[in-house]
This record gives structure tokens, sequence and C-alpha cells, in this order.
């Protein structure tokens, strides 16, 4: 069988009321204050440096250097995985590039603008070959092994990379070899 409570008294009412008020003003003020340290912790975690161990290199695209026209310098790095590249654009007319079939399995491809910086990380271990765009015919390549995968003599050149830069991988992987790479 049905019941219903008997009503309560004006002070009991009066009591729920100021109790149920205090909570709800508590659950008001946790829920801003645990937004604002989300915000915090968000905030802080957007501005937080690189990691201590990751190094950023500087690679130069020039139009002429002891190793001949149209080089990067250095055109060898041997690089940690998680470290970054920064293409410098010394000179005007070039950019740098990835090249199709020279970079590990899944690792992104990037493309600079012409005349402008990029910076690259290269997180994947392997050997990655990069291009100046505008004068890839003329062999302006370079190499970059990151982490301790193959050499630069296991090296993958696909046929469509241009003579000139099939002939200047060659010279890479040679200095590379005799510095011990």
């Amino acid at each position: 069988m049905f019941h219903a409570l008997p009503p309560a008294s004006a002070a009991q009412s009066a009591r729920g009321l100021i109790h149920s008020h205090s909570r709800r003003h508590f659950h008001r003020r946790s829920r801003w204050l645990f937004n604002a340290f989300a915000a915090l912790a968000l905030a802080c975690a957007a501005h937080a440096p690189a990691p201590a161990w990751a190094k950023t290199w500087e690679v130069k695209m020039l139009n002429r250097n002891a190793t001949g026209p149209m080089p990067f310098e250095p055109d060898y790095l041997h690089i940690a995985p998680g470290d970054k590249v920064k293409f410098l654009a010394v000179h005007n007319g070039h950019n740098a590039a990835s090249i199709p079939g020279m970079a590990p399995e899944g690792a992104p491809s990037f493309t600079g603008k012409i005349n402008e910086e990029i910076e690259v990380a290269f997180e994947q271990p392997g050997l990655y070959g990069v291009r100046c765009m505008p004068h890839y015919t003329m062999g302006m390549v370079m190499l970059i092994r990151v982490g301790d995968g193959p050499g630069p003599q296991q090296m993958q050149i696909p046929p469509e990379v241009p003579a000139a830069a099939q002939k200047r991988f060659h010279e890479i992987a040679a200095r590379a070899q005799q510095a011990g790479e």
C-alpha cells in the first residue's frame, strides 16, 4: 500500500534549503577551481620547452662552397631521433624537401617554401634524402642519418633521382665512410 511522508515543519524546511544552497555553492566553486587548474595545466604544457636532450642542427642552403655548386652545408648529418634540423636559406632560390622513396617507411614528408627557412623534426630512425627542388637536377641534395640504423653505404637511391643527385649522394656516402660512419 502507498503512503506519503508527513509534511515537514517550517524549521526543517528552512534547514534543508540552507544545506541545499551551501552544497550548490560548494559544487559551483569546486567546479570553478577545477576548471581554473585544468586551464593552468594546459597553458603550462603548451609552453613547455622541448626535451633537454633534443638538439637543433642548422643546415645552410648555398649557391657554392668547397664541394661545388648548389650544396647543402653540411651535406651529411648523423643525428639522434627527436632532433630537429633547421634549413637556412642563406642564398636566394633554395628550399628543402624530402625525396620520395628516400626516407624510412611511414616517415612524414616535408617541403619548405623557396627562400624561407624550415625546421623539421626527425623522429623515426633511418636514412633521409633531402633536396632543393629548383636545383635537384643539378645535384643539390643531402643525407640525414637518424639514430643507429643503416649507414650511408646501405642507402637505396630510387632510379628516378637525377644523375647529378645520384653522383652527389655517392660522394656524400664516400666522405661519410672515410669519416667512420
